[in-house]
């Protein structure tokens, strides 16, 4: 079975991180090992929240057990997402490197979150250039969002042409692919919102209709099904199709739900076999 080591916050009540990709990822038949980088009531984008924060040494040790175990060489895969400071950034390479050495042919899927569009960055500082200078180069896929391409590129990413030399520009750092998320370039409308994918044998795009809101945990959600489709051995267009009308469908269910969380049981169907497919241009 396909195996795969989530490394990310979680919290108790609503979908972020592992709260977000566990269960996605299991509905798509992987099997998930998650480890907790923090332990929250709910995500930090309302007034308050509680829980503890999981020091780097003890996210470390969590990893050597599972090592222990025998558990790092049946791998297929590592993937993270938010990372709270260099030292748990620290901790998530050392484990990428243990997961490499115990199984050469293991992935590591990096969500590099710092930041969105209107937001700016929402990381500690020193975490974006972390980021880009140590962990980027060490993944195989990443999955950065348009504010975050333009960080590690950069520069301002305002035409296709450009988001594409910007992917291009992160391949020669060491990844192999990119999956770029919520592009809004030039020549998508107001009312759409694009993906991006590009590997060794080329690239492509898939517009979906845009929503009048921010959901949180999305990004998670996405990068989950889209390793899930990589791990697959599914070609980059049909993993960025899918991946955009499984995201689409729990989106849509989570807004007809008028849901403040992503309604990810709810729209577990939509997960596991999309109800709307959206046409793959390559580009």
């Amino acid at each position: 079975m396909t195996t795969v080591l989530s490394i990310q916050s979680h919290v108790a009540y609503g979908h972020a991180g592992n709260s977000a990709a566990v269960f996605p990822l299991q509905r798509r038949g992987v099997d998930v090992w998650p480890v907790h980088t923090v332990c929250f009531s709910n995500h930090t984008g309302y007034e308050d929240w509680a829980g503890p924060l999981l020091p780097a040494g003890e996210i470390s040790e969590i990893i050597d057990g599972i090592d222990r175990r025998g558990g790092l060489a049946r791998l297929d895969a590592v993937l993270s997402g938010y990372q709270g400071g260099e030292d748990v950034g620290a901790s998530i390479v050392r484990a990428v490197d243990l997961a490499k050495e115990r199984n050469p042919a293991a992935l590591y899927c990096c969500d590099p979150v710092m930041g969105d569009v209107g937001a700016g960055f929402y990381v500690g500082p020193g975490i974006p250039e972390f980021l880009r200078d140590r962990v980027v180069p060490r993944a195989d896929i990443v999955t950065p969002n348009h504010f975050e391409l333009e960080f590690l590129a950069g520069r301002s990413l305002t035409r296709l042409d450009e988001v594409l030399e910007a992917a291009a520009h992160l391949r020669d750092q060491g990844p192999s692919t990119i999956l770029v998320t919520s592009v809004r370039t030039t020549d998508v409308a107001d009312h759409e919102v694009a993906m991006v994918a590009v590997d060794a044998e080329g690239a492509w795009r898939v517009v979906t209709p845009a929503f009048d809101r921010n959901f949180t945990g999305s990004g998670d959600l996405t990068s989950a099904v889209f390793l899930s489709e990589i791990l697959a051995g599914h070609e980059l267009r049909e993993a960025l199709g899918t991946t955009a009308s499984a995201v689409y469908g729990v989106l849509k269910a989570t807004v007809a739900a008028d849901s403040s969380e992503l309604v990810l049981v709810g729209a577990q169907d939509e997960i596991a076999q999309p109800g709307t497919t959206f046409e793959v241009t390559a580009v």
